[in-house]
């Protein structure tokens, strides 16, 4: 957790930009030919984390795994064969589009033609990876693409940006009821939209402390809570949790809130397999919720875009039941692929990236803006967040793994590779002009992209609120929607935001690779919503 305790230094120009320039150029995944019977390695932010770990030689485990990415939900029967023959085994379950390949770990190097050791990494955690990309056996090539071997995924909670209150904004910060008419949320509260009957769960590695939830909810005059846990409580408390629960409570008071306790996912190997298990899970219990994540799950060009099909699989199935998801695009201005604990290096290309479960194409991507008001809240003007000299701001840029969708073809034409663009919309990310939560006993403001992934959670549960009892249906996979309702709508749904940039790319007219469509117009969305949903049927 950052706590700022100076004033505010203003940027008023992309500085990093000159650092980076060209870097939207991305490469492809790495996957040359074998040389001399083994693969080549894999290059980039992968190698930079294997080289500043301590290799420990070949891996001494009783077995190691990997992802393979089906051509269809067909039993993988030539995959099955393949394996038995060269000593594997393969775990599927009928109806996936996925797979997990295992065996010892002498044998999945020589059927794979990849080495694997054991490596030790800065932080202590010891864990097996191959330095090369597995090959993909010829009589396999149309059936199955294949992951990373890696047992470990960089991984972090999104700490807050939480500062005291500020003095060059109104009010030090927005309250609730300044948030909601900051995005004009507050003519649908008028109405009713509160998010009754409607379930936010929010997804994080850190707990909460009741006091700091009832303290805010008795300041601001919001109806008292108390979050559904699933899991064990974690006894880490940085702040991110109490925030992202306040921040989706104070849109959406009546909606329930429940926490689930993520860390599961990251204990051991397969971690992707786990994140798919634990959402399929999260669906079962609460069917059509709406999900906020602030969690990085490592960057895009640490993996292949089969190690990610079990996450794209559950939540398609999430969103068939009404469920859509949110995730932070990031605080590292563009810069996902920073190795942080794990690695470092001199600036580079390798830095730029996305978080690699944030960007997949079921994921709304949120990036981060400052915000102007006046002293009720109204939106005055909104830039995209970019903090220099503490090196922080809104992620966003182009996949290295995910074609360009569909809904997203008419923005952006000529950026090239033709990759799925992030992020899809902003909320206030800056804690110098953000929200106003209760932490340890002390009103403090929050901030980072963490804080935006819940404010579209809860603004998201007034919405489905709203469509349920106006002949719609639960919003569900809601990328499709969004763009349809910014290429075509008659009421102006998003702010534009024209200023600004991160160390990647600069803010402006339309869509763009920092703020994505904008900030809403909740009223104005929400109606345009349900248009588009009788429209499309």
């Amino acid at each position: 957790m950052t706590v700022r305790r100076r004033s505010r230094q203003r940027c008023v120009a992309i500085v990093c930009a000159v650092v980076l320039a060209g870097a939207l150029v991305f490469s492809a995944d790495i996957r040359v030919g074998v040389s001399g019977g083994v693969q080549d390695p894999i290059g980039g932010p992968y190698a930079l984390l294997l080289g500043a770990s301590t290799d420990l030689g070949p891996a001494t485990g009783s077995e190691v795994q990997l992802t393979a990415a089906l051509r269809d939900t067909a039993r993988p029967s030539d995959l099955m064969v393949w394996a038995r023959g060269v000593g594997l085994s393969v775990r599927w379950r009928p109806g996936d589009d996925w797979a997990i390949v295992e065996g010892a770990p002498g044998d999945v190097s020589k059927a794979l033609g990849v080495e694997v050791h054991d490596y030790r990494g800065q932080q202590g955690q010891v864990f097996y990876a191959s330095p090369q990309q597995p090959a993909v056996p010829p009589n396999l090539h149309s059936v199955v693409g294949l992951g990373r071997i890696m047992s470990y995924t960089p991984h972090h909670m999104a700490m807050p940006t939480i500062a005291p209150l500020p003095l060059d904004v109104p009010d030090q910060g927005l309250a609730p009821t300044a948030l909601r008419n900051t995005y004009n949320v507050a003519p649908l509260t008028a109405g009713g939209y509160t998010g009754k009957g409607t379930t936010i769960v929010i997804f994080g590695f850190d707990g909460f402390d009741q006091a700091d939830l009832d303290m805010f909810a008795t300041t601001f005059d919001l109806p008292k809570f108390i979050p559904q846990v699933v899991g064990d409580m974690p006894t880490q408390r940085s702040g991110e949790t109490t925030m992202d629960l306040e921040v989706a409570h104070a849109i959406a008071p009546d909606a329930k809130k429940v926490f689930v306790n993520a860390r599961s996912t990251v204990s051991g190997d397969g971690p992707y397999e786990k994140i798919g298990r634990l959402l399929e899970s999260v669906d079962e219990q609460f069917p059509g919720a709406v999900w906020s994540f602030s969690i990085g799950w490592g960057c895009d060009k640490l993996l292949t875009a089969a190690d990610l099909v079990p996450v794209r699989a559950a939540l398609t199935t999430a969103q068939s039941h009404g469920t859509t998801a949110f995730n932070a695009s990031g605080d590292l201005a563009g810069l996902e692929c920073k190795g942080g604990q794990d690695w470092s290096s001199p600036p580079s290309d390798d830095d730029v990236g996305l978080d690699a479960v944030a960007s997949v194409p079921e994921m709304t991507n949120v990036g981060g803006t400052t915000l102007s008001t006046n002293d009720q809240g109204g939106w005055l003007a909104e830039q995209a967040w970019f903090d220099v000299p503490l090196s922080q701001g809104t992620g966003g840029g182009v996949s290295s793994l995910f074609d360009r969708p569909p809904w997203q073809q008419a923005v952006l034409p000529d950026t090239s590779p033709d990759r799925r663009l992030t992020p899809d919309v902003s909320a206030v990310a800056d804690a110098f002009t953000g929200v106003k939560i209760v932490f340890k006993q002390q009103i403090l403001v929050g901030g980072g992209t963490s804080q935006a992934a819940p404010i579209w959670a809860g603004m998201t549960a007034v919405m489905d609120q709203y469509m349920l009892e106006n002949g719609g249906r639960l919003l569900g996979d809601l990328n499709p929607l969004l763009y349809a309702v910014a290429a075509g709508s008659r009421l102006p749904s998003f702010r534009d935001v024209v200023l600004g940039g991160n160390a990647v790319s600069s803010a402006g007219p339309g869509y763009d690779l920092v703020t994505g469509l904008g900030t809403p117009d909740v009223d104005n969305l929400a109606r345009s919503l349900l248009i588009t949903q009788a429209v499309a049927g």
